[in-house]
Parts: C-alpha cells; structure tokens; sequence
C-alpha cells in the first residue's frame, strides 16, 4: 500500500512487527516530495515509535480479520476468549488489552481482530452495564456544581459519579473513555 492510503488506526507490519498507526501527519515543503510522519504503536508489547516516509514510498498492510467471541475468564495477566462460533479459544495478554480490561463481564459478547490465528485485539460495546458494589460516603451539602464520588464495580474498575448513586445501583460506562454515563437502575 501507497503511504498516502495510511490512516489513523491503520494496521502495517514494520520489519516484522504488527504496529497500529496512531497519528498520521502529512506536511508539503516549498520544495520536494511530501512528507509523512507516522506514530506507531506496536500491538505485541506496546511500544510506540515515529517513523518518517515521503510520498510515493510503500508500507505492507496488515491482513486482519474479526470474530465475534464470548469473554470466558482472567488466568494471570491472561484474558481468555471464546469464537461463538468453532469454540475455539484465544488469549490476550492483559498489556494488550490495556483500560478495557476493566469493562470485561464473564459472557460477554466482543469483536476480536486477529491476525491469522493470533488475537491482537477486542472492540468492547460503547456503553457497557456495571453493578456499583463500593461507593464512598456522600456529603449532603449545598453546591452549584454536582459532586463526584468515587465508586468501585463488579469488575473492580473504580470510576466517578455523581453522589445519588449507592451500592447495589446500577450504572452506565462508557467504555472508549472509562467515565460514567448514567444510573441505569437503583439497588432494592
């Protein structure tokens, strides 16, 4: 593939290593051929580099496909997953999985990309529902401005909310960001 073709969230193989393109700059000078500066994350072990290409050169584009599979469980710094379809079963390291690995509920549904047969990647629903088992104690004071609390969920990822919500609630995450959204129900 052309330089030119390559976007954000573009996939290349770079001296054999799968990188996720996660800036693209593209800048004309006075003179010569433009410039193409790419900030690169490799998907294996999370490093990021930059890289500098001039128009007309070539990159090789990964070749991924996506499954659909069910989170089954955590094993060490392993998150194990299952193709709904074949049963088969694939492992990601908890490095590559980074914030999302708090929003992983046993049994639910994510879009795994794979390149050949070994998982790179999940794309988690945008807003996932979590039961608040921790809150801190609220103040009851009069504000302007609404006051956050730190609450604990079942996944025991620890997010912001607003002071009405109490153990038991049910709440609304946004997964891109990891910030509450809504209460989705009250804990009776």
């Amino acid at each position: 593939m052309e330089i030119s073709g390559v976007r954000r969230n573009s996939k290349l193989i770079i001296d054999g290593a799968l990188y996720n393109v996660e800036e693209a700059e593209f800048t004309k000078p006075g003179k010569g051929r433009s410039v193409y500066r790419l900030r690169l994350k490799n998907l294996r072990d999370g490093r990021v580099i930059d890289r500098t290409y001039r128009s007309g050169e070539s990159v090789d584009e990964a070749s991924l496909n996506t499954e659909e599979e069910q989170y089954l469980y955590h094993e060490g710094d392993q998150y194990i997953f299952m193709n709904s379809k074949t049963y088969e079963q694939h492992a990601i390291s908890e490095d590559l999985l980074g914030i999302k690995k708090n929003f992983l509920k046993e049994g639910m549904e994510v879009i795994m990309l794979m390149m050949g047969d070994e998982a790179i990647d999940i794309t988690l629903p945008i807003n996932i529902d979590l039961k608040v088992i921790d809150t801190e104690m609220s103040t009851k004071t009069a504000t302007i401005t609404p006051q956050m609390k730190s609450s604990i969920v079942e996944t025991g990822y620890s997010v912001g909310t607003p002071s009405f919500i109490k153990v038991g609630d049910v709440i609304k995450i946004d997964t891109r960001t990891g910030n509450y959204v809504e209460r989705v129900s009250t804990g009776k």
